[in-house]
């Protein structure tokens, strides 16, 4: 949290010296340099924040870090996946991957509703790797609390999605899927949520944005989605955004990496 804290306030000497990538992030948050390239850049318009990829920018990415429509679950496996059917399948990390898929694909046009207040609202945080909890919680979807993070344990080689792609015919979509950029981004994204404390916050430079925006777990987030379902995966945000100085430092300042979304909604303006 210090660390984070000093980025906001003003950078020290030592931190102005940093090396960086050309991404304006520093290790481990920039990930692989062969792919990084790939993962969004900052919005530089209004316009752009919270903007989805579209079908076009997905299949461009999607090749250039090894992944093929041809290997992608088809989608009567992705309907019994995420429902817990088919064969072994359960209904608790199914609902784990599925609420996943819609926190990271919270962009214009596929808001997540959750309640705030008491009423059901819904929420387009994306593109500021922030999401908002069943009880109105801000966090960072890398946050423990966070269904984004807890289904990492579903996701992992030999854990239940393996096992249920083995099951149910999907182990083309599998094997292509560890053969692409996400086997050796997910090494880089563990380091980085290892070493940003309760808040899951990342640095570029002097602004700070959800750890699910940093290039690696973007990438690894865009691979798994866009196996499971493509289109899904061009609803993911296009751009990154920086999450105004006053949010970031409330959530950096919780002991819990959470605020109450109603306290700072107006702090994040959505178009």
């Amino acid at each position: 949290m210090a660390t984070l804290l000093v980025l906001l306030l003003g950078a020290s000497r030592g931190d102005a010296q940093a090396a960086r990538s050309a991404s304006g992030f520093e290790q481990p948050y920039a990930g692989s340099p062969k792919y990084e390239g790939f993962a969004p850049t900052m919005a530089t318009r209004r316009s752009e924040v919270n903007r989805p990829l579209g079908a076009r920018a997905a299949e461009r990415i999607a090749r250039a870090i090894g992944l093929k429509k041809a290997d992608v679950f088809t989608a009567k496996q992705y309907a019994l996946f995420v429902s817990g059917k088919g064969v072994g399948g359960e209904r608790a990390p199914a609902e784990l991957v599925d609420k996943s898929v819609r926190i990271l694909t919270n962009t214009v046009g596929t808001p997540f509703y959750t309640k705030i207040d008491g009423k059901v609202t819904p929420v387009v945080l994306g593109s500021y790797g922030l999401m908002v909890s069943t009880d109105g919680m801000l966090e960072s979807p890398a946050n423990l609390d966070a269904p984004t993070r807890q289904v990492n344990s579903v996701i992992e080689p030999g854990g239940y999605m393996s096992t249920w792609c083995r099951n149910n015919g999907a182990e083309a979509a599998l094997r292509r899927l560890y053969r692409s950029a996400y086997t050796a981004e997910a090494v880089w994204g563990n380091k980085a949520q290892k070493q940003s404390g309760e808040a899951q916050l990342i640095p570029n430079r002097f602004q700070v944005v959800g750890m699910s925006m940093g290039p690696p777990l973007w990438i690894v987030n865009f691979a798994l989605i866009y196996t499971l379902n493509p289109k899904l995966a061009a609803k993911m945000p296009a751009y990154w955004t920086p999450i105004p100085a006053n949010v970031a430092l409330a959530i950096a300042e919780s002991p819990n990496g959470q605020v109450p979304y109603s306290d700072y909604r107006s702090s994040l303006p959505v178009r």
